[in-house]
């Protein structure tokens, strides 16, 4: 039997056009990637351009759902009992995801990615026991595919890796924050997001990035600058979603979900703005995106009612694929990028169908994810750390 206390922790309702948003968020990170196969760089990219902006939504809803979530349940919750909650939740997927990355590795080299082929499979394998730990890889050891990437099997993870920190502070010092000081919070935040989009660098932490001047892409490696990127596109957006949760000023319209949706997915395939010559255009262009409409959209999501048995089990069904869908495609995009390197002269519609098969593929994947290993794995550690401790605690 589970106590009145864990039945409590289990029994808040969720807010289904929130889940919905991930999902539609998630599957245009997919299809971003995916048309980044064809991309000389952010500048030059046609289709579905600002597809990263995602990782920004992402934290957004993070922060305003730990907050609901938790802010009021610490009178019988510890902070153990909360990190358990928090890696039953977001863990085995890591684990899943850095064995299919593991899995796949060897198939994915490529011209695009030539150490694949020299990386020796003792490297390899700490690569993924550092992975299933979440613990960073450093300096050369990054580059074991093309990119220096904290956990170079699992790319995605690179954003979970905030995301743990955030969990970690919130649940240390942030959720004993009074409103006032997350206000104050936010404002500083702001700013930080501002330095990041306008390229101004006041501290001087990073070169021009020329790779992405004028964006928030980044955040990917452990070194100064991409840490300084990493922070910055985390902290506005948890803290804001933080800060609308604690406030409660929810916004309700009619069909909510829609709307919503409308809104994230033009946000992220809305094309390159200002081109080559006019970058500011677009930095001014994901300011607003970040500061205003993201928690916009967070707010009317959170205060509006998904009706229609069609449109609930729509707004279930991408919430639950969303994090397995982020977490598990790269490794198929990768394969794509291999495929697309070695047959470049093939028709545009061959690379079309491959592009869309993959897309399917990786939404396939994720259901089976959740089904056959995501969902029975939490269920298990649930019983054997969670409901089993309260049991003998009433024993």
């Amino acid at each position: 039997m589970m106590t009145q206390n864990s039945i409590y922790l289990a029994s808040k309702p969720r807010y289904e056009i929130l889940d919905g948003l991930r999902g539609v968020a998630a599957m245009i990170v997919v299809a971003f990637h995916l048309c980044e196969t064809y991309s000389r760089g952010p500048v030059y990219q046609e289709f579905i351009n600002h597809g990263y902006l995602g990782v920004d939504f992402f934290y957004v809803l993070s922060g305003f759902v730990i907050g609901y979530a938790y802010d009021d349940r610490w009178d019988r919750m510890s902070l153990g009992d909360f990190a358990k909650r928090r890696l039953i939740r977001l863990h085995p997927l890591v684990i899943l995801a850095t064995i299919f990355g593991l899995f796949m590795f060897y198939f994915t080299g490529a011209p695009f990615a030539p150490p694949v082929d020299s990386t020796p499979v003792w490297k390899l394998l700490v690569m993924f026991a550092l992975g299933c730990l979440m613990f960073p890889a450093f300096g050369s050891w990054m580059n074991i595919r093309y990119d220096m990437v904290t956990y170079p099997l699992v790319d995605t993870a690179w954003s979970l890796f905030y995301e743990y920190i955030a969990n970690i502070f919130y649940a240390l010092f942030i959720r004993h924050f009074k409103t006032k000081l997350l206000i104050v919070l936010v404002a500083f935040f702001a700013l930080l997001t501002v330095n990041l989009t306008m390229n101004i660098d006041i501290l001087g932490l990073w070169g021009n990035r020329d790779y992405a001047a004028y964006t928030v892409i980044g955040g990917w490696s452990i070194d100064t600058e991409q840490i300084t990127i990493g922070f910055t596109r985390l902290l506005y957006p948890f803290f804001v979603g933080l800060l609308i949760s604690r406030l409660n000023k929810l916004i309700k319209v009619k069909g909510g979900f829609l709307l919503c949706s409308l809104i994230v997915a033009g946000i992220q395939i809305m094309p390159r703005l200002g081109g080559e010559s006019n970058l500011w255009i677009n930095g001014l262009y994901e300011t607003i995106v970040i500061l205003v409409i993201f928690p916009l959209v967070v707010s009317i999501g959170a205060g509006s009612v998904v009706k229609g048995k069609k449109w609930i089990a729509a707004c279930k069904f991408l919430g639950f694929i969303s994090y397995p869908l982020y977490i598990m495609h790269l490794p198929l995009v990768y394969l794509q990028k291999t495929w697309a390197a070695g047959h470049a002269n093939a028709p545009l519609q061959v690379h079309i169908f491959v592009g869309i098969s993959v897309f399917m593929l990786s939404i396939g994947l994720a259901y089976a994810s959740l089904k056959l290993y995501d969902l029975p794995v939490r269920e298990w550690l649930k019983e054997k750390l969670l409901h089993k401790k309260a049991r003998n605690r009433r024993g």
